[in-house]
């Protein structure tokens, strides 16, 4: 039997109400400051990674080293460090996103090197038991994914956001 409007409605029927309202906020929240957010994530994480391969501080610098042994890693890593400084400051930047994606997909492919040329240093057990360096290679799919997501905004003008 259907209720009329002047009758009062269930308990559970004001609470899903409430949640609903405050699930729509939420999302709507999330939808605004979800690609600034991205934005701002993956580009400080690379000035930081960046900046930590020119200060010869990085713990990825022997890795990188051993993975790009055909340059002296004395020019090779502070070079790539630079790289990825630009990346994050291009990130950062919404003008600058095509081209930090650019850089960055230039760059991405050589993060996974160390899996094929050093296995031992990547797997506890091959294919699925990682080391740290190993997780911290994988984790680059995230930022593959991210960076996808940050290239679907240059053309409708929410890189600009």
């Amino acid at each position: 039997m259907a209720t009329s409007e002047n009758e009062p409605k269930d308990t559970m029927t004001v609470y899903q109400e409430r949640l609903d309202a405050l699930d729509a906020t939420l999302a709507s929240k999330m939808d605004r400051w979800s690609v600034p957010a991205l934005r701002v994530a993956v580009g400080v994480v690379f000035v930081w990674f960046g900046a930590l391969k020119i200060l010869g501080v990085s713990p990825a610098g022997d890795l990188v080293a051993s993975t790009v042994y055909i340059l002296p890693p004395e020019f090779f890593v502070p070079v790539l460090g630079v790289w990825e400084v630009i990346i994050g400051i291009c990130l950062l930047y919404p003008p600058l996103t095509r081209a930090g994606l650019l850089l960055l997909a230039l760059q991405l492919p050589g993060t996974f090197l160390p899996m094929v040329l050093l296995p031992e240093v990547v797997y506890t057990a091959f294919p699925y038991g990682l080391t740290v360096e190993g997780q911290y290679i994988v984790k680059n799919l995230v930022i593959i994914a991210g960076a996808l997501v940050l290239g679907s905004t240059v053309r409708d003008g929410s890189a600009s956001v």
